[in-house]
C-alpha cells in the first residue's frame, strides 16, 4: 500500500478537525501522518489542543508546533484519531503494535469519537491474525503468564505467547514502564468474552482489543480511501 493512500486517509481524518477542539493523537506510522497534517492545519490558523498517545508522538506533535496538553487537565477530548493493526467488520479492533495500547485506550475512552485510520491489510474477518498485545506488570511476570496461556487454551488459541522484546534482543518496555505479551490466536471467536477473562487476570495491565470504541474509519486501499462506519 503507498505510502500517499495511507497519507490521503490521515488527510480525510484532518478535515474533521475543526477550531476548538481538543484532540487525541494517535501513535504508529499512519497516525504520524495525521499528526503532521494537523501540525500543517495549526501553522495556518487552527486552534486545537492535542493530547498524544505515547512520548513518540508527543515529540513529534511538538516538533510539528501542536500546542498539547493531557487528561489531568481536559478531562474529555472531542476525537481520537489513531492507527489499527486489525479491523473487523462491526469496527472492533487490535490496537498495540506498537506498544501504546495502554495510553492510546485511555485517550480513546475519554474522547467522544474515535476515528481510525488504516490500509486495506488491515480488515479482517474475524480479529485475531495479528498477534494480541497484552501489557503486564512486571511482577509475576511468570504466574500471569500462565495465567493468560490457560486462557489462551480456553479460547482455543492456534499459537504461542511470546514476550516482546527489543531488536537487540532485551525485554520491551512500554512507556509506563510494563512489558509485553503477544498472544497468537489465529482468530479470535469471543473478543468481549477474552476481553473480561483477561482483565480479571491480576498482572494484565490491559490488552489490545479495542471493543465498540471506534466509530469511523478512513481506510486507504489501492482504488481510494473509503469510509466504514459503525454499524448501530
Amino acid at each position: 500500500m503507498s505510502d500517499a493512500l495511507k497519507r490521503e486517509a490521515a488527510a480525510r481524518a484532518v478535515a474533521e478537525i475543526t477550531s476548538g477542539m481538543k484532540v487525541g493523537l494517535g501513535t504508529g506510522s499512519t497516525a504520524r501522518h495525521f499528526v503532521e497534517l494537523l501540525g500543517d492545519r495549526v501553522a495556518q490558523g487552527l486552534d486545537i489542543v492535542g493530547v498524544p498517545t505515547s512520548e513518540a508522538t508527543a515529540k513529534q506533535a511538538r516538533e510539528c508546533g501542536i500546542p498539547l496538553s493531557d487528561l489531568d487537565a481536559l478531562e474529555r477530548l472531542d476525537v481520537t484519531v489513531d492507527g489499527a493493526d486489525e479491523i473487523d467488520p462491526a469496527l472492533n479492533l487490535i490496537k498495540g503494535g506498537g506498544g501504546a495500547l495502554l495510553r492510546e485506550k485511555i485517550v480513546a475512552a475519554a474522547s467522544d469519537a474515535m476515528i481510525v485510520i488504516a490500509d486495506s491489510s488491515k480488515i479482517v474477518e474475524a480479529l485475531g491474525r495479528f498477534p494480541l498485545p497484552i501489557e503486564v506488570n512486571r511482577f509475576g511476570l511468570g504466574a500471569t503468564r500462565h495465567a493468560i496461556a490457560r486462557a489462551m487454551r480456553h479460547h482455543h488459541a492456534l499459537g504461542e505467547l511470546q514476550l516482546r522484546t527489543t531488536e537487540s534482543g532485551e525485554a520491551f518496555f512500554t512507556d509506563g514502564g510494563h512489558l509485553i505479551l503477544d498472544a497468537f490466536f489465529g482468530r479470535i471467536s469471543q473478543p468481549e468474552a477474552l476481553s473480561t477473562e483477561l482483565l480479571d487476570i491480576p498482572g494484565v495491565v490491559q490488552h489490545g482489543l479495542f471493543l465498540k470504541m471506534c466509530r469511523k474509519a478512513y481506510v486507504a486501499t489501492p482504488n481510494g480511501v473509503e469510509t466504514l462506519l459503525e454499524s448501530n
